[in-house]
């Protein structure tokens, strides 16, 4: 399917106090919902960007407590319906009797995290964290400006509708590994946290073009990934969560300058 779309559309311009009207052709991004179906069984539509279905399908299952790692999937379909996307996911008898045991109607929406929570204490609850571990050291934040500098040129769906969010993974050394782009940035980041479990879980860190929200942070969290960036603000409930994980948390980054709010061992400072 298509990730973006052209459509007939006006600009407008104020040009010497007289308005001007210009018809285009204009690139508009692709959204449509997209079914995740585990066994036959349906189990959350989210909104999404057609594109990297399989990564967003892995990252969903992982984030979510659905599978502890890829092997627990034995296959995937990419199903084009009327309405939207199918993805038909096989998974392991254990991991879907689980499933179904804690089955809850979810239904997703652009910017949307922790869908389907039904009462509050679940928040916190809502995915088992992985093993702290720490591999990520002294990741030098002069690195910082390349890294924003390559995501940037990195963001093709970016350039051509200006309406995609982005997720990418950098090595140590600041050398993009990947990236992922939606319409939503947890979809995004989802999508990247696929690919970071099909490449064996590298050693590096998550850069975002969103804020860095309570379940930014808890997605990469559940992963084992120990450092999270973002060009946006973070919230107070991430800067909790990151601290009391030991998880380094920065945000406001930008060239030259960022804001560590959690974890500054892992910087070289």
């Amino acid at each position: 399917m298509q990730t973006k779309i052209k459509t007939a559309a006006i600009k407008l311009q104020l040009t010497n106090e007289a308005l001007v009207q210009t018809k285009v052709e204009d690139n508009v991004i692709a959204e449509v919902p997209v079914a995740l179906v585990y066994n036959g069984i349906s189990h959350a539509v989210m909104m999404a960007t057609p594109q990297d279905l399989e990564d967003f399908a892995l990252g969903f299952s992982l984030n979510e407590g659905i599978i502890s790692n890829k092997s627990e999937i034995y296959g995937m379909d990419i199903v084009p319906q009327c309405e939207g996307v199918e993805v038909q996911i096989e998974m392991a008898t254990r991991c879907f009797v689980a499933l179904k045991e804690k089955r809850r109607a979810m239904t997703g929406r652009t910017g949307c995290g922790i869908c389907g929570v039904e009462q509050l204490e679940q928040v916190n609850q809502s995915r088992q964290l992985a093993q702290k571990n720490d591999r990520l050291k002294q990741v030098n934040p002069h690195i910082l400006a390349e890294c924003l500098a390559q995501l940037e040129q990195a963001q093709t769906l970016a350039q051509e509708t200006g309406a995609s969010h982005a997720a990418a993974f950098f090595s140590l050394d600041g050398k993009l590994l990947a990236i992922r782009e939606d319409v939503g940035r947890h979809v995004a980041l989802d999508k990247l946290i696929g690919w970071y479990e099909k490449a064996e879980r590298p050693v590096g860190f998550v850069f975002v073009t969103s804020r860095a929200s309570f379940e930014m942070v808890q997605k990469c969290l559940a992963v084992g990934i120990e450092m999270l960036c973002a060009i946006s603000a973070t919230t107070e409930m991430a800067v909790n969560l990151a601290k009391e994980n030991q998880f380094t948390l920065l945000a406001f980054a930008r060239k030259g300058r960022a804001t560590i709010y959690a974890g500054e061992h892992r910087l070289a400072i």
